[in-house]
């Protein structure tokens, strides 16, 4: 019996790079071959061979998944565990970096390294995108505290923080939708119905008056995103497991964050469409003005 629980314990064996990159913090995890004896002129050492990782930089004119790697040089002792701080730098414009703080015990054969993630900065998990922050506007505090709680397999508290977001911010995300709805020329019973909406106090209320559907252009693979939204919160607290919870409040966020992306999108498509219209318009105005003036 004793046998078994020490197998079940056993740490799952992951390799370095997806250590830093996907393993979350808390989670005690077995790396092979991640420490070098080094023989120096004075003593022997174990030095740790930190990969190269992929991480999305959020540097503005750099943006996307590029090569980070750290200068850091790291030493630990077999059987003896240390805490140590690594930071990564994108190697591409090297002005965004991540800095992980971890712990190391080199097993006594020196073949494998078990680490511990316990916080890492920016925040473990996929990048919040910027449309995201500015359609939440001042419930971001707790939009990133319900972030922090998936994160860490807190599915109650998860969801609990982006109902909360959801319900404050509810006038918000529906005025982004009347500004499209406006901008690309929805039917009027379309804004009416989201006009309407701003008047009820309860998120799930607003979305029940509206009758007319949102712009074709926010549809997410063809389904109206408040009503994605409105299906996932009206599951409730009570009747659900926190596994369960926390497959709701990932499914909020994923929606949240598309619905942001493509509010954004419509706005920008208009805008280059409306400015496109404009050049046309000049162009084909302009010969025959100085005709007329040459007449």
């Amino acid at each position: 019996m004793a046998q078994n629980v020490h197998q079940s314990s056993e740490p799952r064996t992951v390799a370095a790079a997806e250590f830093f990159e996907r393993v979350a913090p808390g989670e005690k995890v077995l790396v092979p071959q991640m420490a070098m004896q080094v023989r120096g002129a004075y003593n022997t050492y174990w030095e740790l061979q930190l990969p190269v990782l992929e991480l999305h930089c959020t540097f503005e004119s750099c943006g996307g998944v590029r090569f980070f790697e750290s200068k850091n040089e790291l030493n630990a002792e077999p059987r003896e565990l240390s805490s140590h701080f690594a930071s990564f730098v994108c190697k591409n414009c090297t002005k965004s970096s991540k800095t992980y703080a971890f712990t190391v015990l080199i097993r006594s054969d020196g073949a494998s390294v078990e680490l511990t993630k316990f916080g890492e900065q920016p925040a473990f998990g996929p990048p919040t995108p910027a449309r995201l922050v500015t359609l939440i506007g001042s419930e971001r505090d707790y939009y990133f505290k319900g972030r922090r709680s998936e994160n860490q397999g807190l599915g109650i508290a998860a969801f609990a923080y982006y109902r909360r977001v959801i319900e404050n911010q509810k006038n918000r995300i529906i005025d982004e939708i009347i500004r499209v709805s406006q901008k690309i020329g929805a039917q009027s019973e379309v804004v009416e119905d989201l006009l309407a909406a701003k008047s009820e106090t309860q998120f799930s209320k607003a979305v029940s008056t509206i009758k007319h559907g949102v712009p074709q252009a926010i549809l997410i693979n063809g389904h109206n995103p408040l009503l994605l939204l409105h299906s996932a919160l009206s599951e409730g607290l009570h009747a659900q497991t926190d596994a369960e919870c926390l497959e709701l409040a990932t499914s909020i966020r994923v929606v949240l964050t598309e619905l942001a992306e493509r509010l954004a999108a419509a706005l920008k498509e208009e805008a280059e469409l409306q400015a496109a219209v404009s050049r046309l318009l000049a162009k084909n105005t302009a010969p025959s003005e100085a005709g007329g003036n040459g007449g």
